[in-house]
């Protein structure tokens, strides 16, 4: 299970009830079906890679942030590198001013979708009092083979104005996901639920260690907890976006406990990992190292401001002799 920021996959086709207008590809001069396209082959790239070398198979979910719409979606799952693997999409349009949202894919073969709704943050601007729309929070709920799974993708708001200021929106953010796992608990104590998502918060941050409670020792982990096992990343300085060669970790997956025991009938965590092969890496000037992303100055030919994070979830299978 994978999530990836695709940085600005935006359609060449102005939206008159969007800004999208401001999105990097509406700004070309020239070329934009070309880049677009061009934009559509690298995302598929990198999303075919994830997993591959241990799993011979692309990511059998994938939580996706900064996208425009439903269209840009199917025409990234259709991509040749892509099309055999059947993927589902889940998509809702959200009130974000500048049109992007949120979605999952799914392999229709291993995952079956049961409920799908789209939940409203709603928060304010500190000075104006005016609201701030940004991205709704998509949760899935469905069967990955004949286990029950819930998966949350996130796309917190922006640190724009700087993370102090900015703090008490992704606090707002993080209490609408606590809703959203409490109302899933409720249901089912045992519930397994991954939230993944681009949260514009490190793991050591308010929204996750006060509101979501978040552990990063999986052994400390309480029944209801949550776990995030990118904590330990974090701490070794390791991120997946970066800024004035400071690293962050903004992207994530957490799971609930019942994800963590030992019990493997059923599937279990394994291990997680950032996707940062050397051909999305900036390998000159001077953001060397950072993720090469695709908009500098116009279109670049990269990929994403952001590494893909992932997740493994393993299950014993009795093998027919």
């Amino acid at each position: 299970m994978a999530f990836y920021n695709l940085e600005n996959l935006f359609d060449t086709i102005n939206d008159p009830n969007k800004l999208d207008e401001y999105s990097p590809i509406m700004e070309l001069k020239a070329n934009k079906s070309f880049i677009y396209q061009q934009k559509v082959k690298n995302m598929a790239r990198v999303l075919a890679d994830i997993g591959k070398d241990e799993t011979r198979n692309s990511p059998v979910i994938i939580g996706l942030s900064e996208v425009e719409n439903k269209r840009v979606i199917e025409d990234l799952i259709m991509d040749s590198l892509l099309v055999d693997r059947n993927y589902g999409i889940i998509h809702f349009n959200s009130p974000d001013a500048r049109g992007i949202d949120v979605a999952l894919l799914y392999q229709k073969a291993f995952f079956t979708p049961i409920s799908t709704s789209s939940h409203e943050l709603k928060i304010y601007d500190n000075k104006t009092q005016k609201r701030v729309f940004t991205r709704n929070q998509l949760l899935v709920s469905g069967k990955l083979e004949e286990n029950d799974i819930h998966i949350i993708v996130n796309h917190w708001p922006s640190r724009r104005g700087g993370e102090a200021k900015s703090r008490a929106k992704r606090v707002a953010a993080a209490k609408l996901t606590r809703r959203l796992v409490d109302s899933l608990q409720v249901k089912d104590p045992y519930a397994n639920i991954l939230i993944m998502g681009d949260f514009n918060d490190n793991p050591n941050n308010t929204s996750f260690k006060n509101v979501l409670k978040t552990k990063r020792d999986k052994n400390k982990v309480a029944f209801k907890g949550i776990y995030n096992p990118f904590e330990n990343y974090f701490k070794k300085g390791i991120g997946t976006t970066a800024y004035r060669d400071s690293w962050s970790l903004f992207d994530q997956i957490l799971l609930t406990k019942p994800l963590l025991e030992n019990d493997y009938s059923s599937f279990k965590f394994y291990k997680a990992g950032i996707y940062n092969k050397q051909y999305i890496i900036q390998n000159s000037g001077k953001y060397k190292g950072y993720p090469f992303k695709s908009w500098s100055n116009g279109f670049t030919n990269g990929f994403s401001d952001h590494f893909p994070v992932y997740v493994f979830l393993i299950k014993e299978v009795k093998i027919k002799t």
